[in-house]
């Protein structure tokens, strides 16, 4: 049995090397892991005005989102930190009582162009997320920072970087043996 995992594309881009790479885990590992991208170029910007009346596309994603097994965070940088777009949608995941993610087991990547490839984003995604209305398991001690992206993809997508694919195939099983401990000790 497959894993349902939903990424959440933390880029607005349509060229997004995040969006390339999580397709890219879509097909490497797809008798592994159902990952779907969930993208957050829809999602209104949170507001306590509209927060007990959200929209239809703030209810669609927070409804695809939690339509899985398991979350996939997928994370560019953006001035040392994530884009406003993502923290945004993930405002609207710890609002409206649902706890969306809340002990839904999870794990992130992230890619750049720059050497660190996307390491303080990251971070500051762990802060956010370690919110009580939030707090999806992650798996711990796996952080994937792919830097220099543009030289370990080809244009059709594919990771080429033999080091990298190694890491992510490593990172991949690391997360399907820590959801599986994890749905155990959930349902003990």
């Amino acid at each position: 049995m497959t894993i349902s995992v939903k990424a959440i594309i933390g880029s607005t881009s349509s060229t997004s090397n995040n969006l390339k790479l999580v397709e890219y885990m879509k097909n490497r590992y797809a008798d592994k892991l159902d990952i779907t991208p969930v993208f957050i170029n829809d999602v209104e910007t949170f507001s306590i005005d509209i927060e007990n009346d959200p929209t239809a596309n703030v209810n669609k994603f927070k409804a695809d989102v939690k339509d899985s097994d398991a979350v996939l965070f997928a994370v560019p940088e953006y001035n040392y930190s994530i884009p406003g777009a993502l923290k945004n949608a993930i405002d609207w995941l710890s609002r409206g009582g649902d706890l969306t993610i809340k002990d839904k087991p999870a794990f992130i990547v992230g890619s750049s162009m720059g050497v660190l490839g996307s390491v303080r984003a990251q971070m500051h995604l762990r802060d956010i997320l370690s919110n009580p209305a939030l707090s999806p398991i992650l798996l711990p001690g796996n952080e994937v920072y792919i830097g220099s992206i543009h030289e370990k993809m080809n244009e059709a997508g594919e990771i080429t970087d033999h080091g990298t694919i190694e890491f992510l195939d490593l990172v991949v099983n690391n997360f399907i043996e820590f959801y599986h401990k994890t749905n155990t000790a959930i349902t003990i």
